[in-house]
């Protein structure tokens, strides 16, 4: 079933807008105006966990085929969403310099690892690895990760205007509380609870 959307882009100068609607493909004076032809949108596989339900811990969110390999996407949850405050976006954002500095230079995950980021939603982490992997095949490596944050001292790596985006937006010692209490409350007493989306 095909739906008709209209869609604007904000970030298109004024009088400038682009629009897009059932049609044939046209420049106008608003700027472009064309088809977007879209089955009935179907929620994406994160949406379609309960989030009432969601707990701390380390999950896997989504496991994909990239040139004949696996690469498997881990929900590393710090917060109960929707059932508690979420994680402060200065905090979240030093966790992520540190955690993506120390995975990229780890002894051993160093290779396997794609991607570590925020999610938008302020409770948690994306951890993307190569290989077919489990949630207890990277517990001691999240583990290493926390306590690496929780006992940081110095200068965070890539906080600087060259580096970074958005460079005045950290907060360490928010970062690293919240290491510590997720390292202690929830890693250091991980059971198959932790490991699993409630059904």
């Amino acid at each position: 079933r095909l739906n008709r959307a209209t869609y604007s882009s904000w970030a298109s100068p004024p009088n400038r807008r682009c629009r897009f609607r059932c049609g044939s493909v046209r420049k106008s004076s608003h700027g472009y105006e064309g088809a977007l032809y879209m089955k009935k949108s179907e929620l994406i596989a994160s949406f379609q966990v309960d989030h009432t339900k969601i707990g701390y811990g380390i999950f896997v969110s989504r496991r994909d085929r990239v040139g004949g390999k696996f690469v498997t996407t881990f929900d590393i949850r710090m917060k109960e969403p929707n059932r508690e405050p979420a994680l402060a976006q200065g905090a979240l954002h030093t966790i992520e310099h540190l955690a993506a500095t120390f995975l990229r230079n780890h002894p051993v995950w160093a290779d396997k690892i794609i991607y570590w980021g925020p999610m938008g939603c302020l409770t948690g982490n994306y951890l993307l690895l190569k290989g077919d992997l489990q949630s207890n095949d990277i517990a001691e490596l999240m583990k290493e990760t926390f306590r690496f944050i929780a006992e940081y001292e110095g200068e965070i790596p890539g906080a600087a205007p060259k580096d970074c985006g958005n460079y005045l937006l950290q907060d360490l010692p928010m970062a690293k509380w919240e290491a510590s209490k997720y390292l202690h409350e929830v890693l250091d007493n991980l059971t198959e609870n932790n490991f699993n989306y409630p059904q």
